[in-house]
């Protein structure tokens, strides 16, 4: 019987630490098992200075892993929601710098870990799509307007529009664009600057300008995961999604 690949490659390089999702096939949709190793890896990691994020393949996360939808309950969504949920307040709150390096689509949860890491890197070519609110899902909405501002988040989420790389640098959503080439020499300028500190003083520097709202945070997800219909919410979204992708194909070339 042949294992299941690893959806999760971990790599420590002396005090650097990477974690690559590695579901290409799938856009590196977040799968339980899959959040469930980040969480565990963050949680055991030892002589950590800086942490990489990043995704194999043409996208660095498509969000939440839908596979099996019509098989889950409205309870076991709400669970994983709230594993989700865990896993970012993990990132937004570790001892140690963690930098996303993206590209391609980032949406929906993964636009939240992408959000929820120090540095946030893009290709010119990354876009951005937080689209939980169509189905009622207050999912990262603190941890965004905390990093854009109020009006950002608003803007970003009353229509779910996709935000382009250069646009995601001006609102804050993104620190800087550089291609893959060129993140070797970034990691290491960033994993210099992350050894700047004693590491204890880094700790605390890290834990005292971040604002402490996980509590608050867990339960806004609770709170609108828990409504009923959660699962009947989403595969409406999905099927508007299919329906509006299905007219574009349809629709004659411009000109």
């Amino acid at each position: 019987m042949t294992a299941p690949a690893p959806n999760l490659l971990v790599d420590q390089h002396e005090d650097v630490l990477t974690l690559t999702l590695d579901t290409p096939a799938k856009a590196n949709a977040l799968a339980p098992d899959m959040v469930e190793r980040m969480i565990d890896t963050l949680d055991t990691a030892q002589g950590v200075r800086l942490a990489i994020l990043r995704g194999n393949g043409r996208h660095f996360c498509a969000g939440f892993d839908l596979s099996g939808l019509e098989d889950m309950s409205d309870g076991d969504l709400l669970w994983r929601f709230v594993r989700i949920e865990m896993l970012l307040q993990k990132v937004h709150k570790a001892p140690f710098p963690i930098v996303a390096l993206a590209q391609g689509q980032v949406v929906g949860a993964g636009a939240d870990l992408f959000a929820a890491c120090w540095k946030r890197v893009a290709t010119q070519d990354t876009r951005f799509r937080m689209p939980g609110w169509n189905f009622e899902l207050a999912l990262g909405t603190r941890r965004l307007a905390q990093l854009i501002g109020m009006d950002g988040a608003r803007d970003m989420l009353i229509d779910t529009r996709t935000v382009a790389a250069p646009e995601a640098v001006s609102l804050g959503l993104a620190t800087e664009i550089a291609e893959p080439a060129d993140w070797p020499a970034l990691i290491d300028r960033l994993a210099a600057r992350a050894r700047s500190l004693p590491d204890r003083a880094t700790r605390d520097m890290l834990r005292l300008t971040n604002p402490d709202t996980d509590d608050l945070d867990l339960a806004a997800v609770v709170r609108t995961a828990g409504r009923p219909g959660l699962k009947d919410r989403i595969l409406a979204y999905r099927q508007r999604m299919e329906a509006q992708s299905s007219e574009k194909r349809a629709a004659p070339p411009a000109g």
